[in-house]
């Protein structure tokens, strides 16, 4: 079996942390930004210096080609993202860019040959913080979402995808499409869950992830002074939203066991102490399993904003910003991780992943896999996000025997 250097290993993953690195352990590494570029040049910088074929198409993603002995044959595609949340944790993208990484390299050092190449990929603006949105380059390259439509997308300061493209000189000239169909996809990430730390495992094998939506809903009232106006006559846009975001929470106890939905972006109009909102908009994130329970929980939704409105005296509109049906993941790469994580002795559970991934969008267009380790307490998309080195490095190693076995497979990807 193919061990993995975890000195050198642990030692990237430092350097890289460092770029964009916050005070209290995390990263802030937004998409597009100057410190996404930063790190993007020092990525392109590692490929090279591996001898990889470095090629980045229209939309930023970075691909790199290790040569394989039949250059024909449809290559495996690894890797993940290497942008941030705000103030986010230094596991979440990174460690699988990092993993695949560490793949290519133990590779190169054995002088191994594989039958078909292997690409490593870094997509662009997985996580939708400062775009939306999210998996915004594997789904445009996959042809989920309109290129173009992509490049003229803006930021909250009104900077276009296409104009941060070109500031940080990532854009690129490929198209942003598969030049040659993947035969198989594997990533590696942190669980972002406590699943694995509850039932002791080490290796969380993922047979599907859940299906989502994301909405903006918007409350329409009048602003008034907050002195003399009677509560009788108010039309109060925030009040009638902190009755719907309340009927959102509540929504998990009736829809289905495994619902979660979350309100994570709330601005008030004119926003002022003494002054009656007369706007407030927030975002919904809803997810299931079962793409029917989503359909049910957008209608109660609005079946609680025209309630909310209706008492408050307000109006609304709901806007669905994106929508993307549960993934099942391949069971011939599910059971190839198995084995190897068998024949490593690592103990392994099956499971079902809460958070969207690239490897959602790549399981459209071929076989996919996708490969969790610890994380510590389940906290994510923050500073306190922690993975212990030993699970990371149990994970790479499943990793790399996978994507051995895989790029050595003469089967045609299902």
């Amino acid at each position: 079996m193919l061990e993995i250097n975890p000195e050198r290993f642990h030692e990237t993953f430092e350097q890289y942390s460092e770029v964009g690195g916050t005070a209290n352990g995390g990263l802030d590494r937004l998409a597009l930004s100057a410190t996404d570029g930063e790190i993007r040049d020092k990525f392109v910088s590692d490929l090279e210096a591996l001898g990889l074929s470095v090629r980045i198409d229209e939309l930023g993603n970075i691909f790199g080609r290790r040569s394989g002995a039949d250059q024909s044959a449809n290559p495996i595609l690894i890797g993940s993202h290497l942008d941030s949340q705000p103030s986010g944790g230094r596991y979440d993208g990174q460690l699988g860019v990092l993993t695949a990484l560490e793949t290519i390299r133990v590779f190169e050092n054995l002088d191994i040959e594989t039958q078909r190449p292997i690409e490593i990929v870094n997509w662009t603006n997985e996580e939708g913080s400062r775009f939306k949105p999210a998996l915004m380059g594997s789904g445009a390259w996959v042809g989920i979402h309109d290129v173009d439509e992509i490049l003229s997308t803006t930021d909250e300061q009104g900077t276009s995808v296409e104009d941060a493209l070109t500031q940080i000189g990532y854009d690129g000239e490929s198209p942003c499409n598969p030049n040659q169909i993947p035969h198989a996809y594997l990533e590696l990430h942190v669980e972002q869950g406590p699943v694995l730390e509850e039932c002791g495992r080490e290796i969380g094998i993922v047979e599907g992830i859940l299906g989502m939506a994301w909405l903006e809903a918007t409350i329409y009232g009048e602003a008034d002074h907050a002195g003399p106006s009677p509560m009788h006559t108010r039309s109060d846009s925030l009040v009638a939203a902190a009755d719907v975001i309340t009927g959102i929470r509540r929504l998990s106890n009736h829809l289905a066991d495994d619902v979660v939905t979350t309100v994570g972006e709330l601005t008030i109009e004119p926003n002022s102490v003494n002054v009656i909102p007369s706007k407030a908009s927030f975002t919904i994130d809803l997810r299931s399993y079962d793409y029917d329970v989503v359909t049910r929980g957008i209608d109660q939704i609005e079946a609680e904003l025209s309630s909310a409105c209706t008492r408050e005296g307000t109006e609304y509109d709901l806007e669905e910003l994106w929508r993307i049906p549960h993934t099942e993941f391949s069971q011939q790469i599910c059971n190839s991780l198995e084995t190897v994580a068998d024949e490593l002795g690592l103990s392994h559970e099956r499971m079902i992943g809460g958070a969207g991934h690239d490897a959602s969008y790549l399981a459209d267009v071929t076989q996919t896999g996708l490969v969790f380790v610890h994380s510590v307490d389940g906290k994510t998309h923050n500073e306190q996000e922690f993975t212990q080195w030993d699970d990371a490095v149990a994970g790479a190693e499943v990793f790399a025997n996978t994507v051995l076995k895989l790029a050595n497979s003469e089967e045609t990807s299902q």
